[in-house]
């Protein structure tokens, strides 16, 4: 399994190094056959208050499935210190991924699709680490985890440039727009990023 790390505005360590490659390969354990693991560590500066210090992991299945878990932090007086403990929080959340991922009830089975673990993988599968699995024991019901489909919308889109989109967007006040992009001439999503300016999903078929 591989395991690769991307920093931005992090000077990381090779002790660090080696102490996430280790962290993050034992997942390999409580969900087996990942293809790989991504982790992207940055700091960024914010207009008021401290820095902020995040860890993302994305997790990449070999029968498609994507997890990603991730979390932020106000910067501290150790880069290092905060880095690990942002890197220790995301793990833990990405074990409630993998939870979820594998479908811990054993009752989901009938209603199991692509996405959802297999016999054989929950079979191999080691329980979650001991300090969390009393957690996700406790945790609600698989059924009042998962969002149920309560109405659907018909969205008429017009072909448009993003700088247009932005603009209806704003007017509408929404955080997303879904629009038909005129020069790649299929459909995009618009949103708002939470840390300022905007982001565009361009979907593609794998």
């Amino acid at each position: 399994m591989d395991v690769k790390i991307n920093a931005t505005n992090v000077n990381i360590s090779g002790a660090m190094e080696k102490y996430i490659h280790e962290k993050l390969s034992k997942l390999n354990r409580y969900l087996p056959n990942i293809n790989s693991v991504t982790v992207d560590l940055k700091q960024q500066k914010t207009h008021r208050g401290p820095d902020q210090i995040s860890a993302e992991i994305t997790v990449r299945h070999a029968r498609g499935a994507i997890l990603r878990a991730e979390k932020h932090l106000d910067a501290g007086d150790n880069l290092l210190t905060d880095v690990k403990a942002a890197v220790n929080e995301a793990s833990d959340n990405m074990y409630r991924r993998i939870s979820r991922f594998k479908g811990k009830r054993r009752d989901r089975r009938e209603r199991a699709g692509r996405f959802m673990a297999t016999l054989e993988e929950l079979t191999l599968a080691e329980d979650a680490p001991e300090e969390l699995e009393a957690e996700i024991a406790n945790a609600p019901d698989a059924d009042q985890l998962e969002p149920r489909i309560y109405r659907r919308k018909v969205v008429p889109v017009s072909p448009m440039t993003e700088d247009e989109a932005i603009e209806q967007m704003e007017l509408l006040g929404h955080s997303f727009f879904v629009f038909h992009h005129a020069e790649r001439n299929r459909i995009n999503v618009l949103y708002k990023r939470s840390n300022g300016g905007y982001g565009v999903i361009d979907p593609q078929i794998d």
